[in-house]
């Protein structure tokens, strides 16, 4: 499967960076084209591997998360990054249905940093591109 985060040159008038990393590449470019045409600068992957490779301290003001891929669960990753970047917000991406409290124990028990708040950003997929762009917004305040 192809990468389709590309890197492009800085605009002023976007917004924050985001990241999202989502096995599944119709939900990466749909999300990229609604966030993007919100002025937010949007990088994607679909294999959390290759994005743990290339994600670095400071590169994003906001990273969601499918919480279901191969190789790496979005759990493992959530971890693996805020030993990166203990100050980026993230966010969990789903499709499937999940039970919301087994959800906040898992998230209580991976998370280490004091004052997270990542229960706080549950996100089902799919949803209406006006609430995307709302949660988005939400999280970035």
């Amino acid at each position: 499967m192809s990468e389709l985060g590309n890197c492009c040159c800085y605009d002023a008038t976007m917004k924050n960076r985001i990241l999202i990393v989502d096995d599944e590449d119709d939900t990466n470019l749909l999300f990229k084209i609604v966030l993007e045409d919100n002025r937010f600068k949007v990088d994607t992957f679909n294999d959390p591997l290759v994005a743990l490779q290339n994600f670095t301290a400071g590169a994003y003001d906001l990273v969601l998360l499918d919480m279901l891929m191969q190789n790496m669960n979005g759990f493992e990753l959530y971890q693996k990054i805020r030993m990166i970047d203990y100050k980026v917000k993230i966010c969990f991406l789903t499709a499937g249905r999940i039970d919301y409290d087994e959800f906040r124990k898992k998230v209580a028990s991976i998370s280490s940093i004091e004052n997270d708040d990542i229960e706080n950003c549950f996100i089902s997929k799919p949803m209406e591109n006006e609430e995307l762009i709302n949660r988005v917004n939400e999280q970035l305040l």
